[in-house]
């Protein structure tokens, strides 16, 4: 790009950015005569996807920003005008908004909150930062036909992100996503109006304590052993942290009323978007979880539960017979979760007709092992707690399946049915209702973690990301992906790559781009470029199949697996490499 168009873009952006912090950044730019960085902001306009935005904040078109919040919103709610006609006539369509903790989030959540208003839809804005799980319970209490977050959930402090969804509570999936997509690009006008005009209309209604008793109560309905809970809670000792996030207020009040002792990090309890304490406020990375295992150690707790900025996803980790903490992988939680859900409704006699667990393509398939032993059925479905939702949409449609849990190896869990998303407070509130029951039983989670191995076989598994950042990583990852549709990889990790799934041409799944290696041993490995960040994730799933479940087969396992992974590891990395040439 030359520099005449860059300035060209420049100025046009200048002109129809309203917010001055976010202009001011341009006009020092092109007076310091900074073209690189110009170009950066302005080599492309940031992507309405399918999910919404999200980006680096800044000014510029390649930006997080009052414009781009502004353009996404008006084209949302001309979508929404259009797709519920009768409504907007007799004017009763209705939007929640929610935000979390990062930087700006309240003045993105508020202009959004003011642009549905402006176009007689009326916005349901929260008081302060929630999470995401309680907006789409918000939307589905309020009978909204649309919902906005404002959230980059897990990603580094400089990202924030705006997140779309319908009126079934979910983020928004075909044909909604593709027509909101047109509305935004042809917006020509943006409509707005001020908090004081809007709320005087009762366009603006604000929104608290209605929506969070519900929500409270619906995370402890979904337990199964309230008196279990009643006898024991005040045996255990958890250490949790929000990071910085929106997580406190609801964790601590359902645990709390569980009666469990809490102790939250102190340093990282209040909301704060510079995640002061973390490099990234993200419970799957070990760093993220120090503070919180430090206190944990010293208070000489029973586990360790941290949740994202937002709140959809759960961490965890736990102490070994040394006093070790482990961070338990999304994989390994979701198939205690998915032992510990099917175990109780056997139990208890609570198992629904046709049960059915759904999971995402690159989940490991640890869980349906577990699910074939209940006589449940495992269900795939795309990556993104979206694609899960769409298929429990169906469930509802048809009758075919009675849902009973949802997961994801990014540590989303959802074991209710009201919220249409990811949730990590219901998600801790079951866990720790788990913790009591393995306890009453003589067992830690890892040393039934361990029992589940030797009953199904051994998973490890392992994630590779590679950033490429810029005009030319993207067109980088699009060569990789195509390279590797071409010429498949006949071997990873020295076994035979025996079958290729290419989601693209999968007529079970809708068209994404993914590419799944089926290995001999049943290891599945899965290349996806990222739809929210610009890299390309790998995802290793392991799999040693069971033996006699001995003492002795277990350790062999964990070092076949290690070899096994290494190898992949290391194949996968020359892939990366000759990209990168």
């Amino acid at each position: 790009m030359d520099k005449s168009e860059i300035l060209k873009r420049a100025k046009e952006y200048i002109e129809a950015e309203k917010d001055q912090r976010f202009s001011n950044e341009i006009k020092e730019l092109i007076e310091k005569e900074d073209y690189a960085e110009l170009e950066d902001r302005f080599y492309q306009t940031l992507e309405f996807g399918t999910g919404g935005l999200r980006g680096i904040m800044g000014g510029g078109t390649n930006r997080m920003n009052t414009l781009e919040i502004n353009m996404a919103t008006q084209g949302l709610a001309n979508y929404v005008l259009k797709a519920f006609p009768e409504k907007a006539k007799d004017g009763t369509l209705s939007a929640v908004i929610a935000y979390d903790s990062r930087l700006n989030s309240d003045v993105f959540a508020e202009a959004t909150a003011l642009i549905f208003a402006a176009n007689g839809i009326k916005a349901y804005l929260f008081s302060s930062l929630r999470p995401t799980p309680e907006l789409s319970y918000a939307i589905r209490q309020l009978k909204a036909q649309t919902g906005v977050v404002v959230t980059a959930s897990h990603n580094p402090r400089m990202y924030n992100g705006y997140k779309a969804y319908w009126d079934d509570g979910a983020q928004v999936i075909e044909p909604h996503d593709k027509g909101i997509i047109e509305e935004v690009n042809k917006v020509s006008e943006i409509k707005s109006m001020t908090r004081v005009e809007a709320i005087a209309s009762g366009k603006l209604v604000i929104i608290d304590k209605e929506i969070d008793d519900k929500f409270w109560d619906m995370c402890k309905a979904q337990l199964f052993r309230p008196e279990l809970i009643k006898e024991k809670a005040k045996d255990v000792r958890i250490v949790y942290t929000p990071l910085h996030g929106t997580g406190a207020m609801h964790v601590e009040k359902v645990l709390g009323d569980l009666g469990l002792n809490i102790i939250t990090v102190p340093e990282q309890r209040e909301p704060d978007g510079n995640f002061p304490t973390v490099e990234k406020p993200n419970p799957e990375e070990k760093p993220a979880l120090t503070l919180a295992v430090e206190l944990a150690k010293k208070e000489k707790a029973d586990g360790v539960m941290a949740t994202d900025p937002d709140s959809d996803r759960f961490g965890t980790a736990f102490p070994d017979k040394d006093g070790n903490f482990v961070l338990l992988s999304g994989n390994q939680m979701g198939a205690l979760l998915i032992d510990y859900i099917l175990r109780s409704r056997k139990e208890l006699g609570k198992m629904p007709a046709n049960p059915a667990i759904i999971r995402s393509i690159v989940t490991s398939p640890f869980g349906d092992y577990i699910c074939k032993k209940y006589g449940v059925k495992m269900i795939e479905c795309l990556t993104g707690f979206k694609w899960i939702a769409a298929v429990e949409a169906n469930f509802e449609k048809d009758n075919s399946a009675s849902y009973v849990f949802g997961l994801e190896e990014s540590y989303g869990y959802k074991v209710e049915t009201e919220v249409m998303d990811k949730d990590g407070v219901s998600a801790a509130a079951m866990c720790a209702e788990m913790i009591l029951y393995w306890r009453s039983q003589g067992k830690s989670l890892l040393e039934h973690l361990d029992d589940l191995y030797k009953e199904f076989g051994y998973f490890e598994d392992r994630a590779i990301s590679q950033n490429f950042p810029g005009a030319s990583g993207s067109e980088t990852m699009k060569a990789m992906m195509s390279s590797m549709r071409a010429n498949p990889p006949k071997t990873l990790g020295g076994e035979k790559v025996v079958k290729v799934r290419d989601c693209m041409a999968d007529p079970n799944l809708p068209k994404s781009n993914v590419l799944q290696f089926y290995l001999e041993s049943g290891t599945i490995v899965s290349a996806r470029p990222s739809g929210t960040e610009p890299k390309i994730k790998f995802y290793i799933n392991s799999m040693i199949p069971a033996g006699d479940g001995s003492d002795a087969w277990f350790a062999d396992a964990k070092v076949k697996a290690g070899k096994l992974c290494d190898g992949i590891t290391s194949d996968i990395q020359k892939i990366i490499d000759e990209a990168s040439k």
